[in-house]
């Protein structure tokens, strides 16, 4: 599929999220949700493991944790997992198959700069799938960045995907962003902007975008729910990590310098490193990516 020229390609930023890693009790049932209802595919499977995603790209490493409690939602954590579909037509495909399966929808919104709907898998980790709109439309005559939320055009998604069946996950499709809760959304933008580099696009009440390269966000962190939270629970079901994948090798040299001068520890693991925001959140810079 050719990228329109008014479409943001990326695979092709400087930065992206990678592998979004959570824990489950029941791996299998989680496993076979996102097989059955997102058609992530099976990448490797084994004991207490399973990775899906596309026949490109690792998108889900799913990890069995069956003694785990289950998460409070009012902890720092995981908000939601954004899977980017291609395209309107690909997103309409896919309502119309969640329709027809009777998914449970928790929301459908239009942010200007995306469609977007809402969901959630069998042990309420959230969930978005959503399309960009043309990136022609995502700013002011003043350059200021146009997302907000408004009710979504369900029948023109539906309408944009006719005749069109979903076949699973498409190959081209990606992890957006992910939107994480936090205790604080200052501190969070001292260690995702000032310590990783990332761009703050959006800046609600208790909440914080990040972006790079002009897309509007990557990365999310808000405390609707989670106000004041400290460290995450280690033995709690959800998010336990994910991957930022970067073009560049001087930006991975760049944010370890900025940790070390923060004083956030990075635990060197071979070409990657290990960085741990202040909720416990494990994030792995790749130097380079596909």
């Amino acid at each position: 599929m050719t990228a329109s020229i008014d479409a943001f390609d990326m695979r092709q930023s400087t930065r992206r999220i990678g592998c979004v890693r959570l824990k489950l009790r029941d791996l299998d049932r989680g496993a076979a949700f996102y097989e059955n209802i997102l058609g992530l595919r099976r990448i490797s499977a084994e004991a207490g493991r399973v990775v899906l995603g596309t026949t490109k790209t690792a998108l889900l490493e799913l990890i069995s944790a069956p003694e785990a409690t289950a998460r409070d939602p009012r902890d720092a954590g995981l908000f939601h997992t954004a899977f980017l579909l291609p395209s309107r037509a690909s997103l309409g495909a896919w309502l119309a198959f969640a329709m027809a399966k009777g998914v449970p929808v928790q929301g459908a919104s239009d942010h200007v700069v995306s469609e977007a709907i809402y969901l959630a898998d069998p042990e309420g980790n959230g969930i978005e799938v959503y399309a960009d709109t043309p990136t022609s439309s995502w700013h002011d005559a003043t350059g200021k960045l146009l997302m907000t939320t408004q009710a979504l055009d369900a029948d023109g998604v539906l309408g944009a995907g006719q005749g069109r069946a979903w076949q699973g996950f498409p190959d081209d499709g990606l992890i957006g962003h992910i939107h994480l809760q936090v205790g604080d959304t200052a501190a969070s933008e001292k260690f995702y902007g000032d310590v990783l580099g990332f761009d703050l696009t959006k800046r609600y009440p208790k909440a914080s975008f990040f972006g790079a390269d002009g897309y509007h966000h990557q990365l999310a962190c808000n405390s609707w729910n989670s106000a004041g939270a400290g460290t995450r629970p280690r033995n709690a079901t959800g998010l336990d990590g994910f991957e930022l994948l970067l073009r560049r090798s001087e930006d991975h040299a760049a944010i370890l310098e900025r940790a070390a001068e923060a004083g956030v520890i990075a635990e060197q693991q071979g070409d990657s490193a290990v960085l741990h925001d202040p909720w416990g959140n494990s994030v792995t810079l790749h130097r380079t990516m596909l």
